[in-house]
């Protein structure tokens, strides 16, 4: 069975730096790179254990935004004067 070789959108190279020319794929637990520009070849074990999420801002909540109580939003009505 042929293993089908799958170009990575956007991908640099990190030996020649071209984007685009990178092409992976996987093949008895272990995924291949490969630059079709230069003689650039990777080779990765296939992890089975599921990585933690990176990190970031958008999923990192601090202490103080923990204890922030819900406090609900009022909408004004621009025709009608506030009191």
């Amino acid at each position: 069975m042929a293993v089908t070789k799958r170009f990575i959108a956007g991908a640099i190279c990190p030996r020649c730096a071209e984007m685009d020319r990178i092409r992976a794929w996987e093949q008895n637990g272990i995924r291949y790179r490969q630059c079709v520009n230069c003689d650039f070849f990777e080779q990765l074990p296939i992890e089975d254990d599921a990585q933690d999420e990176l990190t970031t801002r958008v999923n990192q909540v601090r202490d103080d935004q923990k204890r922030q109580e819900v406090q609900p939003v009022r909408i004004l009505d621009p025709g009608k004067p506030s009191h």
